[in-house]
């Protein structure tokens, strides 16, 4: 993967990757925004300040030593980020802004 390069204070690119932070994981998700690349894709708007993808973004891993299952699944519309109650942060259910990236 290539440097990050930072497009707005909310969305930074890496190859055909844009990252935002997510701050009910407190950590960058990203998504493909090629679709000619193997693999999930996502539509992107093309606005760096107000992102929209579609479809949903669904992250999961494991978490510390126990190996928990983590679940984080949202929209991202109009520079916000959606979360769904199926997230297991404390962020289920709620919708805010995309927070800086610079204040992770």
């Amino acid at each position: 993967m290539s440097a990050f390069v930072q497009l707005s204070p909310i969305l930074e690119r890496a190859d055909d990757q844009l990252f935002f932070l997510c701050p009910g994981c407190q950590m960058l998700h990203g998504v493909n925004v090629n679709r000619a690349m193997p693999g999930p894709g996502w539509d992107w708007n093309g606005d760096v300040n107000k992102p929209t993808f579609s479809p949903s973004i669904l992250v999961q891993y494991w978490w510390g030593e126990q190996r928990e299952d983590r679940r984080c699944h949202s929209f991202v519309r109009d520079g916000r980020i959606e979360f769904l109650s199926d997230c297991t942060h404390a962020l289920a259910g709620q919708t805010v802004n995309l927070p800086e990236i610079g204040d992770y």
